[in-house]
């Protein structure tokens, strides 16, 4: 009977706990969307370093974008990171787009194809292209023709349209591919729209 009480009393706190963070997750969110980026700092603040991955994501994106906050790029991956080794897709893929240019990181191509590579596992469409454009000319990552092609083509699949215009100049000039003008039109509509 006591661990049944204990139990209970554990999965109220849990949920009800649980229930906490979400609301205050929302309100940040809610904040942040209607501009007020001062209540939605302190509404996540706490549960970024609680190490909710979601909100440290959106963290980061504000610090990146200086919404609220003054526009400070470490600070940004700082919390990109902590939401990428958490899995965060999007977060791995800002942290590799920062790693690629060399803003609020020292520029390393090799750490960015190891970000993108965890983002593009997940089916991150900007991640896919990005990584399939090193593997494509041996940027962090050894050259491999057919793995950029696959990686650019689920890109391209996703609706990137980086990836539908490099498909459409692959198929129009015949690199990697058979030469075909009606694909290469194809894609090349895709990415126009």
């Amino acid at each position: 009977m006591r661990n049944l009480t204990a139990t209970l009393c554990l999965t109220i706190v849990l949920l009800f706990g649980y229930a906490g963070v979400c609301k205050s997750a929302d309100l940040g969110r809610t904040a942040f969307e209607k501009g007020d980026y001062a209540a939605a700092l302190r509404e996540w603040t706490p549960l970024a370093k609680q190490g909710n991955a979601r909100v440290q994501f959106n963290l980061g994106a504000m610090y990146l974008y200086g919404k609220g906050v003054p526009q400070d790029y470490k600070t940004a991956a700082k919390w990109f990171r902590l939401a990428a080794e958490q899995g965060h897709a999007d977060a791995q893929n800002n942290l590799g787009t920062m790693y690629r240019i060399g803003i609020g990181v020292q520029k390393n191509y090799r750490t960015a194809a190891k970000w993108f590579t965890r983002a593009a596992k997940q089916g991150h469409p900007n991640a896919q292209y990005f990584l399939g454009y090193f593997y494509h000319i041996g940027r962090g990552v050894p050259k491999n023709s057919g793995l950029a092609e696959t990686l650019i083509k689920a890109s391209a699949k996703q609706g990137e349209a980086k990836a539908q215009v490099w498909l459409g100049h692959l198929y129009f000039k015949g690199k990697g591919v058979r030469k075909n003008e009606e694909t290469a039109v194809m894609w090349f509509t895709r990415a126009a729209k």
